[in-house]
């Protein structure tokens, strides 16, 4: 598991000020939250009050169990509220609804505090082209680089292939067991996944509606709904499927300023590229092949192609990859005219202007 060497040391530097940063950090809303316990009051908390919190004396406080990385935790800690809110299409179906889930307030201090020692991770084993979740990035900053790849490559009389890779209930679906192996892999001390290992043990989540509320139940998969670390954790996830897919070594990709191109991601949300069909078709068979060792499979149905040329039908197990002309992706709004215009290579990228490569 880890050491008494890295036990002692993250008990020594779970300091107070730590909690304070954790405290005044929180995301806490009165919504986001089971608990009745006034929000205000929990975050401008004083400092005897916080002085209690820290004290190794008080066993009926929670975070001494976290200073000692006690197996045993608050089991509110362990327990979500899931209220689904309806999407667009027919109520009666449950794929029309997404949810949220309602945490413990106090779990939430010692989350902010692990988020914050994961940073140092994130920078170091995230490429620059995961934009995910990630502080200064954002989906505008993908939507650009589309729009510059575009540019560059009809600038150099290219032809360009795209493919959105849409993946099914791919938070819902990671496998914990893989997870903190891809964690150790990564470089995460030990100690740190110990703490991740026992916040997700014993999950249960409960339904709420407006008719009630069901019966506690397990969680077996998927990264908790709520949690500030689960964009940062599926974000791991899905790098080491990229580097599995060797994606960063293939040679396959759109050249541009002596740089190989051929994936731009927003966590779960994929765009390979390439400058033929045969080198777009071989990107995304490796990538599905690597998302499903770990669980993950791709929505075919949601998954398109657009290309600067004609291109020939593609079945991905018995279902047709659909061929668009324009596709609005990473949730991109209206407002960004960019978008569509650019995605429109019948208009952004004429091929009677160019002639074919062969």
């Amino acid at each position: 598991m880890f050491s008494d060497q890295n036990h002692h040391s993250f008990q020594r530097n779970l300091r107070a000020d730590l909690l304070q940063n954790g405290l005044v950090g929180s995301p806490c809303s009165p919504r986001d939250s089971q608990e009745s316990s006034p929000t205000p009051q929990f975050k401008s908390i004083n400092s005897l009050a916080l002085s209690l919190l820290h004290s190794p004396t008080l066993t009926s406080i929670p975070f001494k169990n976290i200073r000692e990385l006690n197996p045993s935790r608050p089991q509110d800690w362990n327990r979500s509220v899931f209220i689904p809110i309806p999407k667009k299409g027919n109520a009666k179906e449950c794929s029309n609804y997404h949810t949220i889930a309602l945490i413990s307030h106090a779990s939430k201090v010692m989350l902010k505090i692990l988020q914050a020692r994961l940073q140092q991770y994130v920078y170091h084993e995230l490429p620059e082209v995961q934009a995910g979740f990630r502080k200064g990035r954002e989906t505008r900053d993908q939507i650009a680089n589309i729009c510059w790849i575009i540019e560059k490559a009809r600038e150099s009389q290219k032809n360009i292939y795209f493919c959105f890779i849409d993946y099914a209930k791919a938070f819902d679906c990671v496998d914990h067991n893989k997870l903190w192996k891809i964690l150790k892999e990564m470089g995460i001390p030990d100690h740190l996944t110990c703490l991740l290992r026992n916040l997700y043990a014993g999950q249960e989540a409960t339904v709420r509606t407006g008719h009630g509320t069901t019966d506690w139940f397990q969680i077996g998969k998927g990264v908790c709904q709520g949690c500030i670390l689960s964009p940062c954790l599926f974000n791991f996830y899905a790098e080491n499927i990229m580097r599995n897919a060797g994606l960063e070594e293939a040679q396959a990709g759109i050249k541009i300023s002596g740089r190989n191109i051929n994936n731009l991601r927003y966590a779960d949300d994929t765009t390979l590229m390439a400058e033929s069909e045969e080198e777009l078709k071989s990107l995304l068979m490796k990538v599905k092949e690597e998302s499903e060792k770990v669980g993950l499979k791709l929505n075919i149905q949601k998954t398109k192609i657009i290309a600067s040329c004609p291109i020939t039908s593609w079945e991905i197990d018995g279902e047709t990859v659909e061929t668009v002309s324009d596709f609005i992706f990473w949730g991109a709004p209206k407002s960004l005219q960019m978008v569509t215009a650019a995605m429109k290579l019948k208009d952004a990228y004429s091929l009677e202007e160019k002639p074919r490569q062969t």
